[in-house]
């Protein structure tokens, strides 16, 4: 398994428990695949520097993960397709820096 950075940058119209009910789903799709979910950061709204898909604000979500390529791969491809995504990155991360971010999320 390798570490993992996920940030996911919702629609700003969806509201709080929309935004978490759709992390929760891609915190199961992960854990249904065998990764250790870390921590879990919701950043809230946030203002863009330019428009993207029309909107100036977007919902910003960092999680971290230990899995293997394999369900990061379904995972990017699940948030592709998701229609309350506006964008979302997935970046390997050092395993020193996982080890150093604290406790496991607990969900």
């Amino acid at each position: 398994m390798r570490p993992y950075e996920v940030m996911v940058i919702y629609d700003a119209d969806l509201e709080e428990p929309a935004v978490r009910e759709a992390t929760t789903a891609a915190i199961d799709l992960l854990k249904a695949n065998g990764a250790n979910i870390g921590p879990v950061d919701f950043w809230g709204r946030r203002r863009f520097a330019y428009r993207m898909k029309h909107r100036w604000e977007g919902y910003y979500v960092v999680l971290h993960a230990m899995a293997e390529p394999v369900a990061m791969a379904e995972l990017s491809r699940m948030l592709g397709l998701a229609d309350e995504v506006l964008r979302h990155k997935v970046l390997r991360i050092p395993e020193a820096v996982y080890g150093s971010l604290g406790t496991p999320a607990e969900k």
